[in-house]
């Protein structure tokens, strides 16, 4: 069988050549130098072939006949060594296939020339000391500078014949690096600070050559880029494109691809909290998928890294990248704890993609331990993100610790505004860094306090742990003012027949003073509570009674129903303590955006009980139930205790949907 000639001066054509193995098509695989044939994969059908080749060499090699493609996988910038096998392919009438690397957005990051001979021209004229991050083969251009032996820092690949080649152009001792790339962003950051660089000149090697990583090393070191640009605008075939001609051509299926990805919990985020299981699973993929700042930490392992943190993008660099068979996910903290695997994992397993998860040391531990102190007696949450009664929890709880996802100063300022002052909030930014930082404090003392996007918080409440969810509290607990309100005997009845959850959209039609409202929002605790009222007197009682009982999952609308109403979401449950003669339209508005809202209303008139009983016949509902409740309560008198009668209530009740749970 007639075997696939691949140029392979790159990631991407060694990968391809282990690709078509497990394909069962034989290759011959070319590279320039020894050192690169270390670098070549060994297996059944790959045949190595070391040795600079030139054009009437190719021609003759190609003339064996011996191959029946020519695959082109060489670096971006031999243009020379490209033209020399498409000419040669063409003369073997052999199909040429260029296997392209997916080049860079440099857009503002970098002066562009067209070759190291103008990137030298342009130094000519600037001062400070340069690195050389070109090559070997043009590193000659750059003796033409004042004073280059001490100017210019020049990196080539660790070959004898680069070594040799630097030094008798004089670039020997601390003024060669030689070193296989490609390089992380901190060893570039750090090659860059040590030897003072002031200018990085560099070819766009794309991602499998790390040239992101230089862009952003040089920004942190504030060395300036100058690109010495590709030589042409080249025509050719993503990695998948040209393995899926080469199989075609020898009539051969591709080979069958079991993807396996490892997500893997990096704890806080260096590195150095890595578990040993970790770095196993980063040590042995083939390509390492993660957000920016991960996959900077990463680097180190010498991985091909794609940077996307949501499910969705993950998923499709798995299944469009069909040279990598092992892939690793990284996410910070612990895979268990507010983690973006939550959502992947089903993703891949609907994909029929293999996986692995790796556990680590989540934000939660890392900074309990490092203040000394239990969390098991904390309430977990996170506010990166989603939408969490941070204020509710801290009432409730002795202890919290959140993930923050906006600033310190705003969760200071909705501490204080719900009567929190004397809570004491402790925070870690950046954990694990090099620029950890922890402090601690009241609310007041956070107003002025900045911090990294991406912090957590333990919020201390000695006074937490009151009760969760109150049903029928005191008159005298709310402030009142002269606006009607729902007694408290009424509210706790009407109440238990909202029967909310913890996550109800409720809708407080006439709120009044805010005291079912209140009460709603303090069950409804993972819900949204709107409380609608047109009086302006009311509406301000309403936030007062809002920042006394802590309930930011209270919103305040102002307005006439059902006019008010057509903007809210739509509501699981409907309490109505005022309708103004509008209670037909109200009811109906809700049932348009929920057909199985349950409802419960308020009624002290016989014509508001005689309207409500018209709605009952009118829409389809079911579970109705209708209550009078009367109350008394006691007054002293001289020594004896007195019953005054309150104004007896209709309750009533039902629920959206006729008798066969049908809307």
């Amino acid at each position: 069988m007639k075997q696939a000639l691949i140029f392979a001066g790159t990631t991407e054509g060694r990968r391809l050549a282990q690709a078509l193995a497990q394909a069962g098509i034989p290759a011959s695989v070319c590279v320039a130098t020894e050192y690169g044939e270390t670098l070549l994969p060994v297996g059944e059908g790959i045949t190595h072939l070391a040795g600079r080749l030139d054009a009437s060499q190719m021609k003759a090699l190609m003339a064996s006949g011996g191959f029946f493609c020519a695959a082109d996988a060489t670096h971006p910038y031999a243009k020379d060594v490209s033209a020399n096998i498409r000419g040669a392919a063409e003369a073997s009438g052999l199909p040429y296939l260029r296997l392209l690397r997916d080049e860079e957005d440099t857009a503002g990051s970098a002066v562009t020339v067209d070759s190291v001979r103008e990137a030298v021209e342009y130094l000519s004229h600037k001062e400070g000391r340069i690195l050389a991050a070109t090559g070997s083969k043009e590193l000659s251009e750059y003796t033409a500078l004042e004073h280059y032996r001490e100017r210019v820092i020049a990196r080539v690949l660790s070959t004898e014949e680069s070594v040799s080649k630097s030094r008798a152009l004089g670039f020997e001792g601390r003024n060669l690096i030689c070193m296989q790339g490609p390089f992380s962003e901190e060893m570039n950051y750090a090659i860059l600070k040590q030897y003072g660089i002031s200018w990085l000149v560099t070819k766009e090697s794309g991602k499998a050559g790390g040239f992101a990583e230089k862009l952003r090393a040089a920004r942190r070191a504030g060395a300036s880029v100058i690109l010495v640009g590709r030589p042409v605008k080249e025509e050719g075939l993503s990695f998948s494109e040209t393995l899926k001609e080469i199989c075609a051509l020898c009539k051969k299926p591709l080979p069958e691809r079991r993807a396996f990805v490892s997500l893997v919990s990096m704890g806080p985020g260096a590195a150095s909290q890595l578990t040993a299981e970790a770095r196993k699973a980063f040590s042995s993929c083939d390509a390492i998928i993660g957000a920016g700042r991960m996959v900077d930490a990463l680097k180190d392992f010498g991985k091909p890294s794609f940077t996307a943190y949501k499910e969705q993008d993950i998923l499709k660099i798995i299944l469009e990248h069909g040279e990598y068979s092992r892939f690793a996910a990284a996410f910070s903290g612990d895979l268990g704890f507010y983690s973006g695997a939550k959502k992947l994992l089903p993703l891949l397993k609907e994909n029929g993609i293999e996986t692995l998860c790796v556990p680590g040391v989540s934000s939660l531990v890392y900074l309990a331990d490092r203040l000394g102190i239990s969390w098991d007696d904390a309430k977990l949450m996170s506010v990166h993100g989603r939408r969490e009664n941070l204020i509710r929890a801290v009432y409730e709880n002795k202890k919290v610790f959140t993930l923050l996802g906006g600033s310190v100063s705003e969760m200071a300022e909705e501490l204080l505004r719900f009567g929190l002052s004397h809570v004491r909030v402790t925070l870690g930014e950046n954990l694990s860094y090099e620029n950890e930082r922890i402090l601690s404090g009241t609310p007041d003392d956070l107003l002025s306090i900045e911090t990294a996007p991406l912090a957590a918080a333990l919020i201390e409440n000695p006074e937490g742990g009151g009760l969760a969810a109150p049903c029928g509290l005191r008159d005298e607990a709310f402030i009142r003012g002269k606006v009607p309100m729902t007694k408290s005997e009424v509210r706790a009845v009407s109440l238990s027949r909202l029967e909310l959850k913890r996550d109800s959209v409720v809708w407080d039609v006439g709120a009044g003073t805010g005291s079912v409202s209140v009460e709603a929002a303090l069950q409804a605790v993972r819900g949204q509570v709107f409380a609608v009222e047109k009086n302006p007197e009311a509406l301000a009682l309403i936030e007062k009674n809002r920042e006394r009982f802590g309930v930011p999952n209270l919103t305040i609308v102002e307005g006439w129903a059902p006019e008010a109403l057509e903007a809210l979401p739509a509501p699981t449950h409907l309490f109505i303590g005022g309708s103004s003669g509008n209670l037909k339209e109200i009811v109906r508005t809700a049932l348009g955006k929920n057909p199985r809202v349950r409802v419960v209303l308020n009624a002290i008139a016989l014509e508001t009980v005689a309207e409500a009983m018209e709605v009952i016949r009118t829409f389809p509902v079911t579970d109705t139930q209708v209550s009078q409740v009367t109350a008394a309560r006691g007054r002293r008198l001289g020594e004896h205790q007195l019953m005054t009668g309150l104004n007896p209530v209709y309750i009533i009740s039902f629920s959206g949907g006729n008798e066969d749970g049908e809307s």
